[in-house]
């Protein structure tokens, strides 16, 4: 038989090695025991807040009134639905601080093709390739993405505000002629993996960065605000977040959005509010080569839904994740304390960021063995602090004993048995 040679691009040469997270994904999908196993790592939402029953009441709603929702089961248009359009200008209205009427007015909603992930991609997709000004640590996902297709990561680390604003200046003017480069600015509101809620002062001051940047430059880089846990805000002592859009003079803002956290993942609607423009348009493009759009029937029950029952549910979701964050950060204080350097999360979203004094944490450290053995006892999966920080930035050496632990997908019971099994196990490590 003769030897055929595969020919890829350079982003399929590096897709063709799964990433940390693929791999993560996929033995959780099919070796994961259910109700033996305990998953702190894969980011799922917890099955209660799914509202199943009012998914149900969605699609006999769409089905049951075609004149409103028109060919709900045929191709939908590339820049969203109508109808989900309009209901999530009004849900934003109702739920994004600092979003009004005329601000709303002035920018451009698409819905993406499947779930915010997909139009993050975009911007891989529209915009040149070159460097990504981000947070450090950051979306691992994404930003793995990122570095797959070839883009280099401008990573800055974060405080408790969030991206600290006086490193980000002192980095980009350090960039000299790469400054050219710079492809668009990413910054996660509440940082996946971390917690860290990104102050309203820190907000503005990012977006005047970026402001005084792209007039240096005399380019509109984009500044991609990442909203995905931003409706997650449970700490009442936290204000409610505050958009920026209606500063954004330059028009470079934009919003990336989603209802996977307070609806479903699987219902993959993701959204994109900013100005009208190019970009705009060329995201729509994509949206279209990619499937002409996401399931239209999907997009008219999320419509249905933001209608009607979503406060009620965003409510609901976020007293359940309070009750949970407070009992797993006591929990973690109790038992963990002792190895415990610093510990960050449990505000918003459902993440807690671990940095332990002296036990190392990443794949092949003892700790991460003898949480992963299972057997007779269950395995306890987390995510390494070496899958989340800049390959080249600082953050390398300190992220071997840091973990994200999420108190998402597990009951608090399940939760509290996992730390007690990562404190056997620092126990054992000799930390």
């Amino acid at each position: 038989m003769n030897r055929l040679e595969t020919f890829l691009s350079d982003y399929g040469a590096r897709s063709a090695v799964p990433s940390p997270a693929n791999r993560m994904m996929a033995a959780f999908a099919h070796g994961f025991r259910d109700g033996f196993d305990i998953n702190l790592g894969v980011g799922y939402v917890n099955e209660r807040t799914i509202p199943a029953a009012l998914f149900v009441e969605a699609m006999q709603a769409v089905a049951g009134d075609p004149a409103r929702y028109r060919q709900a089961f045929n191709y939908g248009g590339p820049e969203g639905s109508p109808n989900l359009i309009r209901s999530m200008r009004q849900f934003l209205r109702r739920h994004e601080s600092g979003l009004d009427e005329t601000t709303l007015a002035s920018r451009r909603l698409i819905i993406g093709p499947c779930g915010a992930m997909s139009v993050l991609e975009g911007f891989a997709e529209i915009c040149p390739p070159g460097i990504v000004v981000t947070s450090d640590p950051g979306y691992y996902i994404y930003l793995d993405a990122l570095e797959r297709r070839g883009f280099r990561l401008l990573a800055i680390p974060e405080d408790g505000e969030g991206l600290r604003t006086d490193l980000l200046e002192e980095r980009l003017a350090a960039l000299g002629d790469d400054a050219a480069r710079v492809s668009f600015f990413y910054v996660m509101t509440v940082s996946n993996p971390t917690g860290a809620v990104l102050s309203n002062a820190r907000r503005r001051a990012v977006l005047a960065i970026a402001s005084e940047f792209a007039r240096r430059t005399g380019r509109r880089v984009p500044l991609v605000f990442d909203l995905a846990y931003e409706q997650l805000v449970h700490d009442p002592s936290l204000p409610r977040p505050q958009s920026v859009l209606a500063e954004d003079e330059l028009g470079i803002a934009y919003e990336v959005g989603t209802l996977s956290k307070i609806l479903a993942p699987a219902l993959r609607i993701g959204y994109l509010l900013g100005p009208d423009g190019p970009l705009m348009n060329a995201m729509v493009q994509r949206t279209s080569d990619a499937g002409f759009s996401a399931p239209l029937f999907v997009q008219e029950m999320a419509s249905w839904m933001l209608d009607g029952p979503i406060d009620a549910q965003i409510q609901a979701v976020n007293e359940g994740y309070r009750r949970k964050a407070l009992a797993v950060r006591a929990a973690i204080e109790d038992r963990l304390g002792p190895w415990i350097e610093s510990l960050t999360g449990g505000s918003a979203g459902f993440y807690f960021y671990l940095t332990l004094r002296t036990p190392e944490t990443h794949p092949e450290s003892p700790f991460f063995a003898a949480l992963a053995r299972g057997g007779d006892a269950p395995r306890v999966i987390y995510i390494p602090g070496v899958y989340c920080v800049a390959a080249d930035g600082g953050l390398r050496e300190v992220s071997r004993r840091q973990l994200r632990l999420s108190y998402g997908f597990e009951e608090t019971e399940r939760i509290l048995e996992a730390v007690e099994w990562m404190r056997r196990a620092a126990e054992e490590c000799g930390g």
